[in-house]
């Protein structure tokens, strides 16, 4: 970001704090309108088709309630399964009970149009609402309904396609058996017709947008309100009916009605329809993203420019006093913060020129001279230090312990000239596992001669870990710690195990011993945050290994030590591989 131009900054800033955002909020205002307006279509629509289906159902019901009195009525039942001698008899009886029963439950019900008692008794006269179950009656639809259903005396409702030529949309009608008594001699089923205008009025919705259809049982249309579907004369399944894309279906049926069972009221509603009205508006949200959208930018625009011209001046200025031009800046007085710059600039450039003149220069003749002291000083300093004499007096040391044969001695005067040499010549800071490794074994060379057998050390290095690139010095702290902190405390013999593998993209670095172990708490300090601010000497290895992870890794590196009293520690770090393609 520092490279960008301010202006470019600005426009930057705009468009991902002002354009995006905005133009997001429109397409999700838009998005959250449509949803809205479709949601509250469906239930407008699903409560539509529940008032349609409650009417529905309302209607059936009242003729199930009359089917259910006459069904129950023992007298009804004596009378019609009751062999009369002759008509005489039969006329009073009817006169006496079954006129008044049927005169009295018929008109319950507006819907109800017509309520006859079909019946095979041939005592009975076939009139005033009893009628003889004829061939005529046995071959028609309704009649074969009630007679192939499984639900035995249940009321059935019907739809037959002989209707009034008038409607042309047949009719409905309820059957039921009337066989309560356990011994019926005579077949008597209640046929309660309707006036299908009624259902017609409830089924023929304009309110309701769309197409709504009436199914029966096996799947066949009984209604609907969709043009161009010849159901009137012929069954059509409403599985053949073809639906819109995207179109809505809404399906309300009777599953807990034994008699509408497998009835279905379905609504069949056009996508586009739902979001007519969300496109009426669709013009009006595009004019006011536009505007939320246009006037921002030619404010930005506008602020930005100001901004670039006047800083545009003072950054010309500034380069000129490289040329030893220390002119005012000519500007308009304001208050700003770049007009504040503006004024201290000109009383800058004001006080460095009267400063070259007088005292600049002479200051910088002292400090030239008082630099090459300190040069020369650096150098004296550097030769009488000079590490080649470090090495050459361990040699000499390794040398005379040869000839004295002194193998030991001299093995680990070597390894701690190694260990100098390679702490002072790497000029990087970074190494190949190999070479740390090596570093480590000398170091623990040095630590077995001082603790003899007490300290066994073993090391497994795989050949690809070998290879991978670490910072200097990354892995000895913790093998210094395990050996001084964990191994020299304790009577028995001390074993560190090192192993570091290549695990996919990771170098892993696992280092155990048997030492005596860290308490909970010192753990928790050696690992925390504040542990790196203290300047306690104890453990200042780990906590520049922790800052040093940190300084090249950043989060990528994992530290973990688990250590208890006694039971030693275990050091596990895992680091992203980094492979050395020079070797």
């Amino acid at each position: 970001m520092n490279n960008i131009r301010l202006r470019n900054k600005l426009l930057l800033f705009y468009f991902i704090a002002v354009f995006i955002p905005v133009l997001f909020t429109n397409l999700f205002f838009y998005s959250v309108t449509t949803n809205s307006v479709r949601k509250q279509k469906e239930q407008d629509i699903s409560l539509e088709l529940d008032r349609i289906q409650n009417a529905f159902r309302v209607k059936i019901d009242a003729a199930v309630g009359v089917s259910s009195i006459i069904y129950a009525d023992g007298w009804m039942n004596e009378s019609l399964e009751r062999e009369y001698p002759d008509w005489v008899e039969y006329l009073d009886a009817y006169d006496a009970y079954i006129r008044p029963t049927l005169n009295r439950y018929a008109p319950l019900d507006r819907s109800i149009q017509d309520l006859t008692i079909y019946t095979d008794n041939p005592t009975l006269l076939g009139a005033g609402g009893i009628s003889p179950i004829t061939d005529d009656v046995k071959g028609s639809a309704w009649y074969g309904a009630v007679m192939s259903a499984a639900s035995g005396d249940a009321p059935l409702l019907v739809h037959t396609r002989s209707g009034s030529p008038e409607s042309g949309d047949g009719a409905y009608s309820l059957i039921r058996k009337l066989n309560m008594q356990a011994s019926n001699r005579y077949a008597k089923i209640l046929k309660i017709d309707f006036h299908h205008d009624k259902f017609k009025q409830i089924l023929d919705n304009r309110a309701l947008q769309g197409d709504l259809y009436l199914v029966n049982r096996d799947g066949v249309i009984d209604f609907t309100t969709a043009a161009g579907i010849d159901w009137r004369q012929q069954p059509i399944p409403f599985t053949a009916v073809d639906k819109p894309d995207g179109a809505l279906v809404f399906t309300k049926s009777f599953p807990n009605v034994d008699y509408l069972r497998g009835w279905t009221i379905i609504g069949i509603m056009p996508e586009h329809q739902i979001l007519a009205e969300i496109q009426k508006s669709q013009m009006a949200v595009v004019y006011l993203a536009l505007i939320n959208l246009l006037l921002p930018t030619l404010i930005i625009v506008w602020i930005a420019k100001s901004l670039h011209d006047r800083l545009l001046r003072i950054l010309k200025q500034m380069k000129q006093i490289k040329n030893q031009r220390f002119d005012p800046i000519d500007h308009v007085e304001s208050t700003d913060e770049i007009g504040q710059l503006t004024v201290e600039f000109n009383r800058m450039t004001g006080q460095i020129k009267s400063l070259i003149d007088d005292v600049y220069l002479a200051d910088i003749q002292a400090k030239d001279l008082e630099l090459q002291r300190r040069r020369a000083q650096l150098h004296a300093l550097q030769s009488q230090i000079n590490p080649h004499f470090l090495f050459n007096a361990l040699e000499a040391l390794r040398m005379r312990s040869l000839i004295k044969r002194e193998e030991e001695t001299a093995r680990i005067i070597s390894s701690l000239a190694k260990i100098f040499r390679k702490s002072l010549a790497w000029g990087n800071d970074w190494i190949t596992v190999r070479q740390e490794i090596d570093l480590i074994i000398s170091f623990l060379d040095i630590q077995q001669y001082r603790f003899g057998e007490k300290l066994v050390y073993r090391i497994d290095v795989t050949d690809e870990a070998a290879l991978c690139l670490i910072p200097k010095m990354i892995f000895i702290p913790f093998v210094e710690n395990a050996n001084i902190h964990g191994i020299e405390a304790i009577q028995e013999q001390g074993v560190i195990q090192l192993d570091v593998t290549a695990e996919g993209e990771e170098l892993v670095f696992v280092l155990r011993d048997n030492g005596i172990g860290m308490e909970e708490d010192k753990l928790r300090y050696v690992l925390s945050e504040r542990s790196l601010e203290d300047n306690a000497e104890e453990h200042v290895g780990i906590r520049n290994v922790i800052a040093r992870l940190q300084l090249f890794y950043g989060d990528d590196a994992r530290l973990d030590i688990e250590s208890s009293p006694g039971a030693g520690t275990t050091v596990k770090m895992r680091l992203p591989q980094q492979l050395n393609f020079s070797k």
